[in-house]
């Protein structure tokens, strides 16, 4: 028998260093696909690690996502929609992050009709900012009011002036008015005082400082008597724009007395706050519907800017625009557009926030009272007016419960809204400051963790 064992030997042989040259064959492509390098001892060899090449390229900084503000369940956010002028909120929560190292308190003027008039509302959401922030005293008031015998945040008496307001069917010069729309004018031994309490809202009773601000073209002599016991002297030339006389200390009363005056002189109001904190100033103005702000002369606005400037601005309106079947606001909106622009200008470093006008009913045919159409119809040409303007916006309708709330706050026990359907009382005016605290205070938390995430 023929032995094949040799055979067999070579052959197998021959294989293998075939098999082996296919190893360092070039790589193959079919179609498109690369095939597998031959290596029959891939089972038992091991792998060499393959060393990393270094990329010299310098790669794009990782994109983190926008910042988005969220609101709680059962709030009602504030609609901020600044622009790159950033008027709404933000200057606000800035001067807040700041309060302790600003040389003044951070102010806020409040700007409304009938709904904040006597401090309602205003006068509690002052005291819990001042509870929160620090700061004290009622802030700026006009020289003569039409509701100091019922205003429960500030015991106020005077003597001796003519008073002038926008209101007024005759004798009213719009070129003399003040920030309030105000203006008075002094007569022989004019006098104007005021004494803390603390009955009604905390951090009233006392005040570090008092100012009183006018204008005048010639001489003037001023006398200040704080707590019935310490006098200053004030004497001032005449000169063209506003002037303030101010005096510091643990002010519990104060009297302003104009001793000497020149027929030019016309006084605007005066203030009492702290050096540092918050001061929230109440400028209501009863059937006022907002829009004749733009009427207050540019030079005195910038004037009250110079010697009281602010950090936020609100304006609440709506209660004298809203009509029961409104639809059609174009003629409000443009307005209210103005007198926007208008405090913009003048306050340039102030943010500013749009509240909406609140609820109101109407008695139908049936006799139930329910919401005016016309109230939901204003709040959206609000809105629009906020986003137009680039300004912050808060639906206070939402907010105090919608539709039919100002019903429930009218059958409330005790009452918190008038029988008018229409005004809040003081018990209902705690209750929306409460609110507008709390919204404000979120909005603020939101300020901070989205200034601390964009500085990561």
């Amino acid at each position: 028998m023929k032995n094949h064992i040799s055979c067999i030997f070579w052959f197998t042989l021959f294989v293998i260093i075939f098999l082996g040259a296919l190893h360092y064959l070039p790589s193959l492509s079919i179609e498109g696909h690369t095939l597998r390098r031959v290596n029959l001892l891939s089972d038992v060899l091991k792998e060499k690690p393959k060393l990393n090449r270094i990329d010299t390229r310098q790669l794009p900084p990782p994109v983190k996502p926008v910042f988005v503000d969220t609101c709680k369940t059962g709030m009602t956010c504030i609609d901020d929609y600044a622009d790159s002028t950033h008027r709404g909120m933000e200057n606000f929560y800035s001067a807040l992050s700041n309060i302790q190292s600003m040389n003044r308190p951070v102010r806020i003027a409040y700007f409304g009709d009938s709904f904040i008039e006597a401090d309602i509302l205003t006068g509690d959401l002052r005291a819990m900012l001042q509870t929160h922030f620090g700061g004290c005293g009622v802030g700026y008031i006009d020289i003569t009011s039409q509701t100091h015998g019922f205003r429960p945040t500030v015991r106020h008496s005077f003597g001796g002036w003519k008073s002038h307001s926008i209101t007024d069917a005759t004798y009213f010069d719009r070129s003399k008015q003040g920030i309030s729309c105000h203006y008075f004018i002094p007569c022989d031994h004019a006098y104007v005082e005021t004494k803390g309490q603390n009955t009604y809202a905390s951090h009233l009773d006392t005040c570090e400082t008092s100012s009183i601000y006018f204008e005048t073209k010639g001489e003037i002599y001023l006398r200040s008597l704080i707590n019935g016991r310490d006098t200053s002297d004030y004497y001032f030339n005449g000169e063209e724009g506003l002037q303030k006389a101010e005096v510091s200390g643990k002010i519990g009363k104060i009297r302003w007395t104009v001793a000497h005056y020149a027929d030019s002189t016309t006084f605007y109001g005066i203030a009492l706050e702290a050096h540092k904190g918050i001061s929230l100033d109440n400028f209501g103005l009863r059937s006022s519907n907002g829009l004749s702000l733009h009427s207050i002369p540019m030079k005195r606005l910038k004037q009250f800017h110079r010697l009281r400037p602010y950090d936020l601005i609100i304006l609440q309106y709506g209660l004298n625009v809203a009509t029961q079947k409104g639809y059609n606001y174009d003629y409000y909106e443009k307005g209210l557009l103005t007198s926007i622009e208008h405090l913009k200008e003048a306050f340039p470093e102030a943010g500013l926030l749009l509240i909406g006008v609140g609820d109101r009913a109407y008695k139908t045919e049936n006799g139930e009272m329910k919401t005016m159409p016309g109230i939901k119809n204003l709040i959206r040409y609000q809105q629009h007016i906020a986003a137009k303007s680039g300004i912050a916006f808060w639906n206070l309708y939402e907010a105090m419960g919608g539709e039919g709330s100002i019903g429930k706050m009218v059958h409330a026990t005790p009452p918190q809204a008038n029988l008018d359907y229409t005004h809040i009382n003081f018990r209902g005016g705690k209750e929306l400051a409460k609110i507008l605290y709390e919204t404000l205070l979120y909005g603020k938390e939101q300020y901070d963790k989205r200034r601390a995430y964009e500085q990561e």
